[in-house]
């Protein structure tokens, strides 16, 4: 694939693929000479069945260039009518530091970086979540808080979960009638396939506490309505609740918190909410961060990630993710939840948000903002409108009998969206952005004159206690602090602008600066997500065309994109197979079966959606052992629902059996759900839907170039065949969301994540057909050529037909392992002295190393990194050969800091340059990425004395003494 003449006479262009595949055409001629090959056609048809070839090419609109594209995303984002977004309910205008948006949203250094897995090359990050969680645990009042969730209503959802797991008694939670309608919504989907029953209150919730055997409760306050309870009231639940052993959960707003006392202080176990008014734009409903804290004693069962203090192996203070770091792995269908992936990107802009303003600069938004309310529902009242609740924070709601529908079209023919609740009532919600202009138009549309004595107040619930007294939160208010901060911060870590990331099942490859840059413009960014659909033309047209590709490229008849992350999409694709089964009176049918070798949020997902999981062996090779698929299958023919596998195999190896497979699946009655997380291994060549699936969900942010943001955003729609169309996600809040038929929503957002979507969007626009199939083609020439270089160095544990692997390879360190001592572990470490994050570590195999260098990464890149191996493998034989000792050697103690190879002793057997310069010292022009030296900001991490000694929020400055 070469540079092609663009007819513009004075400019040469190279279509966007040539910019997106790192290698050359001499690079590819090279690898391809490596294997013995001549083409990289030649390597498909080495590798991938014949069987589940495509018989024919992706029918996409024709490639455009990376301008072309900007264009029609300018003009789609032109078709959306944002206006001034004071509809509420869960999503409110606010506004983002440009300092913060620059140097954070629009960042690669932050955006690239993948979950802190590995901690000492992710301080920067870790230390911006720990301040969010510092943040949230001081507004809430609760102890610990998690580094952030999807959104609120999967957040309230999760919260329901624990108090089932916590509170195991009864199978009703009850909810506040004023809880927001999507986590209502939300909730029913998740409980309707966990036996739990669903009471929505509609008096008093301490009679409806009397009244049901609950073992939760969800008070949402403010509620929705804007009404602001007494603190009284809200005590007399909790007590009422814990008199009956049930939990109290509290959906809360942080920015009302700054002034409003805080959950703990009237009696809440769990709080949750999203933290999307903390400078985190609407983007038509996400990506968002959730967030949950909890009392002491439910730390150990939080879902999500906990980011925790602990220390280096010199001593000093260090950051890691605690506890939970790959929880679905370990304890698969027994997992807390199945969630992978949280909104760290977003966390994180929320986290700077409170850096930036602090204590006093948020209060002071918060005052605004209540003020605003307060004014608009004084010159309302003045006007002889009855204003629904005398206590609230930024909500009013109005009485206008039979004037809804008027009032609300008047304010938007003016530019301020407001919310409709019925044809009776209005509710104005007002936000950060809201000037007095939009409170002007505000009355202007109910007939009446702005600047009535002010009404209204916060129920006596004024808060008094300090929060964020941390110094962090004093210490960066001037843009020129704020902004160094941040470079401190994207200086500690590694992410994919520094070097490759080749991180097995993970796909970390190319975001693309014209992929990006969408997501900020006007018209995308500040859509409220429940706007009139006519004012959301533009998502609509981008939501249509982006389906229909992902249905085209996987063969499916219908794709849904509202799942926002993969672990929501296996949700969503194991409901709607639920659904299917009891349309057709089958309802036994329950059992899901697993291979042993799957994701473990394969196993999770399906518990969620009320499967008994029943796992499948493994053959020696990797693949799925066919005769124990048939006794599983014998033995639970009559209640078997589907089977859950990954295409290619999580071993890393196109299974010549996948086709026999959904056979045997189909025959007993049962569904095929095909994992899309190794999608990059088939776009192009291979359609899941057409070679035996009847569901997958995608990765937008793997195959699809939405970048991982340190552990999130996501994205994973799910597409089905036309029998389970009419299962797919719908929403309460949007016909056009989904089927009327459906699930019900899987995420609080009618179309989930829709902020980030123009990424793969545009991703797919500019590669067309040929570039997404010579993306894959160069995937698997990169995974092959990695896998040969390095076969003589290291086991490669599996490889299918020919002796090929498919996108990704395992390589084996066990024997090394066990005749050295030198783990896996240590191996991850030192290739951090060599500029690189480590492989996926243990999984799916313990002891290995999964390798997927991906289509982007040019030919420098990937021999660099063979080289780096190949220099830690003689390393490993010096410790065999007994050179070093095997407690004393640069791979023990790796990685290596610049304070401990310029210290002024060094004790260990080896010099300082073997130990921070493994590559060698680099000077005059750079050649290559990642030969300007990256230094940890800490050395090796004690993961034990973390966990033992657990502190997840800010600690003191004294603690960093030492």
């Amino acid at each position: 694939m070469g540079d092609t003449a663009s007819s513009d006479p004075f400019v040469q262009r190279a279509p966007f693929a040539v910019r997106h595949i790192g290698p050359s055409e001499v690079d590819r001629a090279h690898m391809l000479k490596a294997l013995g090959l001549s083409s990289t056609a030649e390597l498909v048809d080495q590798s991938m069945p014949s069987t589940i070839r495509s018989d024919r090419p992706l029918n996409l609109p024709p490639a455009i260039g990376e301008q072309d594209v900007l264009i029609r995303l300018r003009e789609l984002a032109a078709q959306n009518r944002p206006g001034r977004a004071m509809i509420g309910l869960g999503y409110h205008g606010t506004i983002t530091p440009p300092v913060i948006r620059r140097n954070v949203l629009e960042d690669p250094s932050w955006y690239t970086a993948y979950t802190p897995y590995q901690p000492e090359i992710s301080q920067g990050r870790l230390e911006a979540l720990l301040n969010f969680q510092t943040v949230v645990s001081d507004l809430t009042g609760l102890p610990v808080s998690n580094a952030s969730l999807l959104d609120e209503g999967t957040a309230v959802a999760e919260a329901v979960a624990l108090a089932r797991r916590s509170q195991p008694k009864g199978r009703v939670v009850v909810l506040d009638a004023d809880t927001l309608p999507q986590t209502i919504g939300v909730v029913r989907t998740r409980a309707a396939a966990m036996d739990i029953d669903v009471v929505v209150a509609e008096g008093d919730l301490v009679e409806a506490l009397q009244t049901h055997d609950a073992f939760a409760v969800v008070v949402q306050t403010p509620g929705a309505s804007g009404r602001l309870a007494h603190h009284d009231e809200l005590s007399a639940i909790a007590a009422k609740a814990h008199e009956n052993d049930a939990m109290v959960i509290a959906a809360t707003d942080l920015l009302s918190l700054t002034i409003t006392e805080s959950p703990a202080s009237w009696g809440a176990d769990v709080a949750v909410g999203s933290s999307q008014r903390f400078g985190v734009p609407l983007f038509h409903g996400g990506p968002h961060a959730g967030f949950m804290a909890v009392r002491e004693g439910l730390q150990r069962s939080i879902p999500g990630r906990l980011v925790g203090v602990s220390v280096d192996a010199d001593g000093t203070s260090a950051y890691r993710l605690a506890l939970q770091t790959r929880e679905q792995h370990i304890r698969r269908e027994k997992a807390t939840s199945n969630i992978c992936t949280a909104q760290v990107l977003l966390a994180v802009v929320a986290s700077m948000y409170a850096v930036y303003h602090g204590p006093a600069g948020l209060r002071r938004i918060a005052e605004q903002v209540h003020a605003g309310a307060r004014s608009v529902a004084g010159s309302l009242k003045a006007g002889g409108f009855d204003v629904v609740h005398d206590n609230f924070f930024d909500t009013v709601r109005v009485s206008a009998p039979g004037q809804a529908a008027r009032i609300v079209a008047a304010a938007r023919e003016a530019g301020v969206q407001l919310h409709q609740v019925d044809a009776d009532h209005v509710g104005i919600s007002v936000g950060e952005d809201a000037g007095p202009g939009d409170l002007v138009s505000v009355c202007d549309a109910f007939g009446v004159a702005w600047g009535g004595h002010p009404y209204g107040g916060l129920a006596g619930r004024s808060r008094a206690d300090d929060y964020l007294t941390h110094p962090v939160f004093s210490t960066h208010h001037s843009e020129t602090a704020m902004l160094r901060y941040l470079r401190a911060l994207s200086d500690r870590d590694f992410a994919l602008d520094r070097g490759m990331i080749p991180l097995g099942s993970c796909t970390m490859k190319l975001n693309a600066t014209a992929e990006m840059e969408p997501i900020s413009y006007p018209g995308f960014a500040d859509l409220h997500p429940f706007v009139p659909i006519e004012d959301a033309q533009g998502y609509q047209k981008l939501i249509t065309e982006l389906e229909d590709w992902l249905a085209e490229v996987t063969g499916y008849a219908k794709v849904s994109i509202q799942p926002n992350a993969g672990s929501q999409g296996e949700l969503a694709g194991l409901l709607a197979i639920r659904a299917y089964h009891r349309s057709r009176g089958e309802e036994q049918r329950n059992v899901c079966l697993i291979p042993s070798s799957a994701h473990g949020t394969n196993a999770a997902s399906a518990a969620m959606a009320g499967m008994k999981v029943v796992v499948v062996k493994a053959l020696a090779d990797g693949s799925v052992d066919l005769d124990d698929l048939d006794t599983k299958i014998n033995k639970h023919r009559d209640d078997l629902a589907a089977i859950m596998v990954t295409y290619p195999s999580t071993h890393g190896v196109f299974e010549e059996s996948i086709s026999e497979l959904c056979a045997k699946v189909h025959e007993a009655g049962g569904q095929v759900y095909v994992d899309g997380a190794n999608l990059n291994a088939l776009l192009g060549l291979a359609r899941p839907g057409a070679f035996g699936a009847d569901v997958s969900h995608l990765n937008l942010h793997k195959t699809f170039c939405i970048p991982h943001g340190g552990g999130g955003p996501g994205v994973g729609p799910v597409g089905v065949g036309e029998h389970l169309v009419p299962f797919l996600p719908n929403h309460p809040l949007l016909a056009e969301a989904g089927p009327e038929s459906g699930v019900g929503p899987i995420s609080a957002a009618p179309f989930g994540s829709a902020g980030i979507l123009p990424i793969s969007y545009a991703y797919i626009a500019m590669m067309g057909a040929d570039g997404l199939t010579a993306a894959t083609e160069n995937a698997l020439l990169a995974a092959n050529y990695v896998a040969t270089r390095l076969a003589d160095h290291y086991p490669v544990l599996y490889a299918g037909r020919n002796g090929r692997v498919a996108h990704e390879c395992i390589l084996d360190l066990r024997p090394l392992t066990k005749a050295t001592k030198i783990s896996v572990d240590d191996v991850a470490k030192r290739l951090i002295d060599h500029g690189f994050h480590a492989p996926t570590m243990s999984f799916p195999v313990a002891g290995t190393l999964m390798v997927e260098p991906t289509e982007s990464e040019n030919l420098a890149e990937l021999d660099r990194f063979c080289d780096a191996m190949i220099a830690i493998r003689a390393e490993i034989a010096a410790v065999e050969a007994g050179e070093w000792p095997a407690d004393d050697n640069p791979l023990v103690n790796a990685p290596h800091t610049l304070a401990q190879v310029t210290a002024d002793e060094w004790h260990h057997p080896y010099s300082r340059s073997q130990g921070g310069f493994p590559s060698g010292r680099h000077t005059g022009p750079i050649a290559a990425a990642g030969q300007d030296k990256y230094w940890p900001a800490v050395a090796r991490i004690d993961g034990v004395y973390g966990d033992r000694n657990l502190v997840c929020s800010c600690p003191p400055p004294e603690a960093y003494e030492d």
